[in-house]
């Protein structure tokens, strides 16, 4: 099939060039042959693959025309897929040491050619891209939504420090997800999502409606200085298990269940009904539980405020927790990253990789009235209300 390809792709180059005439009167591009066969890996194993020559009869008298495949350039000596594979399998795990038996069991013990160095200069390759990556302009963006998480990592070299990476992922106006940040920080102090919001901004983007996040102050406290307009909604998943965490086991099922009816309910009115109703049940005999919960009360219900159809997207940080199960499975089968700059690099390319199965949110029509600053209640239009 690849042959068969290649010989069509010549012999329509040969035909856009019938008409050209050497000076003797013939066809001056014509075919010629084949070029001696080589060995091309792909996905389905090395494959022996001759190319059709192509002969310019008269490159003395103009500049000569030559033909380039787009199917198999010259120095091609990997398929598409497998260049794809590559870094798929090192991304999923597979570490340095290993790759070359790995792709012997794929490809068979006849692929020559792959080893760790591909890897090792694919990182590099991948470190290049990732600080072009940090420096993309978005004046030309607008996001309705992001997501702000911070995720801890071991590293190899530094054992006695947990490396904490910041992600930022944000909604477009037609409802794609789109990552906008991961970077280095202190933990996750104001001062380090300070300089991220900030930086940001510099490139050009636009503050958006809505920031979803955990308890972590020093979000909330970076975003008040950098954006200070924009509406704050705490993620029910962090606060559901930070409540557990303050009540024996035995009451966590029915506390569980009562938190529940607070953010599933349908209207503003019912949850409070039911928020009342999970301080009644367990304020006397779990206090701390209780306090945990409404300290932040008007921040869990900031939703209600919004599309009842992004509902299920702004609850919580799902869009990022879901994403770095992948990134945590990888850096536990490699027992970590050796450097810092390496877990960012990594962390990246995992999450960019994830990125193209991301869903689009529900409502997308809705996506720009919350962009004009439309009112909703309870998660309906006010004027269709």
């Amino acid at each position: 099939m690849l042959e068969e390809a290649l010989v069509a792709e010549v012999e329509q180059f040969v035909e856009t060039h019938r008409e050209l005439r050497s000076s003797d009167g013939k066809q001056r591009v014509v075919r010629n042959g084949y070029l001696p066969s080589r060995i091309v890996l792909t996905g389905a194993g090395p494959l022996e693959v001759r190319r059709p020559r192509v002969r310019d009869k008269a490159p003395g008298e103009e500049e000569p025309i030559k033909f380039t495949s787009k199917i198999l350039p010259p120095y091609l000596r990997r398929s598409q897929s497998l260049d794809e594979l590559i870094p798929w399998l090192y991304l999923k795990g597979i570490s340095t040491g290993d790759f070359g038996e790995a792709l012997q069991a794929l490809l068979g013990p006849d692929a020559p050619g792959l080893s760790a160095n591909v890897v090792v200069k694919l990182k590099d390759a991948w470190n290049e891209e990732f600080k072009a990556w940090g420096k993309r302009q978005f004046r030309n963006e607008e996001f309705v939504y992001v997501w702000a998480d911070g995720v801890y990592f071991n590293i190899r070299l530094d054992p006695d420090d947990r490396q904490c990476v910041l992600v930022l992922i944000g909604a477009t106006k037609s409802g794609k997800k789109v990552l906008l940040a991961v970077q280095d920080g202190f933990r996750e102090s104001e001062q380090s999502w300070h300089e991220l919001l900030v930086d940001l901004k510099a490139r050009g983007m636009k503050p958006p409606r809505l920031a979803v996040g955990d308890g972590a102050l020093g979000f909330w406290a970076a975003l008040g200085k950098a954006w200070p307009k924009v509406r704050e909604q705490r993620c029910w998943v962090h606060k559901t298990a930070n409540v557990l965490d303050k009540l024996p086991k035995a009451a966590q099922p029915r506390a569980k269940k009562a938190i529940h009816q607070i953010y599933l309910a349908e209207t503003k009115a019912e949850a409070l009904k039911a928020w009342d109703t999970f301080v009644e049940t367990f304020e006397a005999k779990y206090p701390k539980a209780v306090a945990c919960l409404t300290k932040d009360r008007d921040e869990l219900l900031t939703l209600y405020d919004f599309p009842a159809e992004h509902w299920k997207h702004i609850r919580s940080t799902n869009p990022i927790e879901s994403t770095f199960a992948t990134v945590r499975l990888r850096h536990n089968r490699t027992k970590g990253n050796g450097t810092r700059e390496a877990c960012l690099v990594m962390v990246f390319k995992l999450v960019q990789a994830a990125e193209r199965t991301w869903r689009k949110l529900d409502g997308t029509e809705l996506l720009m009235e919350v962009l004009r600053g439309t009112k909703f209640k309870d998660g309906i239009l006010e004027e269709a209300a």
